[in-house]
């Protein structure tokens, strides 16, 4: 259950309407790291959390609180539009006030179709995706993702800050950025709790390393032409997982053979000259492979 209340977190009072800066601020509403991406990431990772206690209780807290970011930005959006165009910005375009809007830079469809309110849209009028969310069920990749889409919005947060110059706007502004200064410093902090609960270790997921081909998890490939990739700390040393060693591949070579697709079908006209070979028939079976068809002649039972 959700209870919405009439109140804002904090205070949205433009000093006067700026229907450009509202095509900008937009941005902070749908765009990839928007406040509508880290609402729908954390509700999502919430409600998937399969455990009870602190960490879905955080994230929940913290997803709730997201949701009236969106509303904060949406009504600060909706006053900036307040009146326009008729404005400043837009005084000295001429004809039709939705002519004179997009002259002015103001975005048409918030005149059109939102009838002056924010949209669920970035700040080029492209809608909010659905995949921009991230949550994978597993906590320490989904904390880290948090930490990343908190420090992109933070920095598109800061770029705004300096594109305006109405004290109000810049109130909420600096009201967001210490929220996402606080999300950034608690997401890290909760990556080093699930550490230290044993819950997860530091490469995620904490499980296949035997079975991986662990030679090809110390040394970071050469291969382009900056000559000082080997002076960071990450080419030395011990890995941050304390279980593999960092080094450096100066001349690494390919471990594979020269790349080639398999015949095409005809069907599918591919322009080809024959040089691979006649394709291979169509047979059913064979997506199973040839240890699926090992497994099917040692046990049969498809519920096995």
């Amino acid at each position: 259950m959700f209870r919405h209340t009439d109140y804002l977190q904090f205070d949205v009072k433009p000093e006067k309407p700026d229907p450009v800066y509202a095509h900008k601020l937009q941005e902070l509403i749908g765009g990839a790291y928007g406040e509508m991406t880290v609402t729908m990431q954390y509700l999502m990772q919430g409600w998937n959390c399969r455990m009870k206690g602190k960490y879905k209780d955080l994230i929940m807290d913290i997803a709730t609180e997201e949701m009236g970011h969106v509303e904060m930005i949406a009504t600060m959006i909706a006053r900036l539009l307040e009146g326009a165009p008729a404005t400043d910005s837009t005084k000295n375009a001429a004809g039709d006030p939705v002519v004179a809007a997009v002259l002015g830079g103001m975005d048409p469809q918030q005149a059109i179709v939102s009838g002056g309110g924010a949209m669920l849209a970035n700040s080029n009028g492209v809608p909010w995706n659905g995949s921009y969310i991230v949550a994978s069920g597993n906590l320490l990749a989904d904390f880290r993702s948090n930490a990343a889409v908190e420090s992109q919005g933070r920095l598109q947060t800061a770029r705004l800050f300096h594109m305006t110059d109405d004290p109000g706007v810049k109130d909420m502004l600096r009201f967001n950025l210490a929220r996402d200064t606080y999300h950034q410093n608690l997401w890290l902090a909760a990556i080093e709790e699930l550490k230290a609960d044993g819950l997860e270790d530091t490469i995620a997921p904490d499980d296949l390393l035997d079975d991986e081909h662990t030679e090809h998890a110390t040394s970071l490939w050469h291969l382009s032409d900056g000559p000082d990739a080997d002076k960071g700390g990450w080419a030395h040393g011990t890995a941050p997982d304390g279980k593999h060693e960092m080094g450096f591949l100066a001349d690494p070579q390919p471990l594979g053979d020269k790349q080639s697709g398999p015949p095409p079908d005809p069907k599918l006209y591919a322009t080809y000259d024959g040089a691979l070979g006649e394709p291979s028939k169509p047979a059913f079976g064979t997506e199973k492979g040839v240890m699926g068809k090992i497994k099917d002649a040692v046990d049969p039972d498809p519920t096995g």
